[in-house]
């Protein structure tokens, strides 16, 4: 994944509809939780086994809200002045000290 050029097609579709305005840290945050929600939905309900045997459908809603995550969260570094790749990097470090 390169987030650089990820980041870039995002920043050309916020500009061309005029929506910096409203991408703040804070915004962007709530509107990853909101996408967070409805991939929670798709497994609400589900057993255990159930959310490991998606149908095609499920599988590719849940894509979608992945990718809206996702999305969101490149905006919200990009916003904040966080560096993804090393931050996701330096937590995946920590959390091999930690639990290995």
């Amino acid at each position: 994944m390169d987030i650089v050029e990820l980041t870039r097609r995002l920043h050309a579709i916020r500009d061309h509809n005029d929506w910096r305005r409203f991408h703040s840290p804070k915004n962007l945050a709530m509107a990853a939780s909101v996408e967070m929600a409805e991939l929670v939905e798709i497994f609400q309900w589900q057993t255990e086994d159930e959310s490991r045997q998606l149908s095609d459908e499920q599988r590719e809603h849940a894509g979608q809200e992945v990718g809206d995550i996702v999305l969101y969260l490149l905006l919200l570094c990009a916003e904040a002045g966080i560096n993804m790749e090393q931050a996701v990097r330096a937590k995946l470090a920590d959390s091999e000290r930690r639990f290995k």
